[in-house]
């Protein structure tokens, strides 16, 4: 009993250790947030969509592609820029992250589940070794001679 709760404590402390990206959370700063109106829209049904947006900063208008789908037609939407924007081209922009703050909740989440996963594969482990083993189905007949 004591391996396999031995393991699962090293497996939750090398998760933690290994920081946000293990589980998934990325930290990866989405740009300046600025409103953006969606000039291309892109349908949904085609594999890697992509739409051509409309914002302006600092008195000037840019063009840019967001990877998305579904808005329509003159639609506002936030979308992060780059820092540094090209004085012509297209610039590639994201989605801007619309809730904020809550990758700080998702981290203790994540671990939370995490050891929840490590118990639960323990007590199944130990349940497993537990069980007694099954008798012969078919017992074996002696030769009568």
């Amino acid at each position: 009993m004591a391996i396999p709760a031995a393991a699962g404590v090293l497996v939750v402390v090398l998760a933690w250790l290994a920081g946000p990206g293990l589980l998934g959370i990325g930290n990866d700063d989405a740009g300046v947030p600025v409103s953006a109106e969606v000039t291309k829209p892109a349908p949904c049904d085609r594999l890697d969509p992509v739409e051509t947006v409309r914002f302006t900063v600092g008195g000037k208008t840019h063009e840019g592609t967001l990877n998305g789908c579904g808005h329509g037609q003159n639609e506002h939407v936030e979308v992060g820029i780059p820092d540094e924007l090209p004085d012509q081209g297209t610039v590639t922009v994201r989605a801007a992250d619309t809730s904020a703050g809550a990758s700080d909740a998702r981290r203790p989440l994540g671990l939370a589940l995490l050891v929840f996963a490590c118990f639960s594969g323990g007590i199944f482990v130990y349940t497993w070794l537990r069980l007694p083993p099954k008798p012969d189905p078919k017992p074996k007949l002696a030769k009568v001679s």
